[in-house]
């Protein structure tokens, strides 16, 4: 899936694109109205992530350009403006979504895959694993055909991990994937080793077999079967 980030905001836009492109995504950037409304003329995207406060322009502009020619892929806006007829004037315009800053990189992609899914009909394909199956259209888990009961944070390090298999996965990253912006309030990665703990747990009750593995004083990484 092809997305461009319109941002201003450098750390934000990194923070974007790192965590899409690690999601799976191709992601190309912007920063200003003028170089936004380049790339939506000249390049095709499954979907646009639209800052509305730009150096040089509306973001709201660029939607509306966007969507003369474009009628299938998404638009998400992503704004400090949280009024109402903020968000009426975005979606009437012709965004899917409206999201308001600040908010968490998973959220995110959450909507993204919402709004695409809306737009195509496509739906993502489990991920199968050994004796794990992970559904991230309905955000659920089987484990051997039956489901098992995760909560959000839990679910989100074993989608993680999975869809990182074989790869080390420092707990920096899982912070900054489970909270974004939040994770320099973080005054240890306690949180994570309680999470996985409770995760493991919870895969061993149901005799799955152990895919996650500490990498001493780095993070985790999780083991093809």
């Amino acid at each position: 899936m092809k997305i461009l980030i319109i941002e201003d905001e450098k750390d934000l836009q990194e923070l974007m694109l790192r965590f899409l492109k690690r999601e799976g995504y191709h992601c190309e950037t912007a920063m200003t109205y003028k170089e936004g409304i380049k790339k939506t003329m000249n390049y095709e995207y499954d979907c646009l992530v639209v800052d509305l406060n730009l150096p040089d322009g509306d973001g709201l502009k660029i939607i509306r350009h966007f969507r003369e020619d474009n009628t299938t892929s998404g638009v998400v806006v992503i704004s400090a403006r949280d009024s109402v007829e903020d968000r009426i004037s975005g979606l009437d315009i012709g965004a899917d979504d409206y999201l308001t800053k600040p908010f968490s990189l998973p959220e995110l992609n959450a909507r993204i895959k919402a709004v695409v899914r809306r737009k195509t009909g496509v739906f993502e394909k489990a991920l199968v694993l050994g004796d794990i199956s992970i559904k991230p259209d309905d955000r659920t888990v089987e484990i051997k055909g039956e489901k098992i009961t995760l909560t959000k944070k839990e679910y989100d390090i074993l989608l993680y991990l999975a869809r990182n298999k074989n790869r080390i996965i420092t707990k920096d990253s899982i912070a900054e994937y489970l909270w974004g912006d939040y994770m320099d309030n973080a005054v240890s990665f306690d949180f994570i080793y309680a999470h996985v703990k409770n995760l493991r747990k919870k895969l061993k009750d149901k005799n799955c077999g152990d895919y996650i593995r500490t990498v001493y004083g780095i993070g985790y990484k999780f083991l093809t079967p």
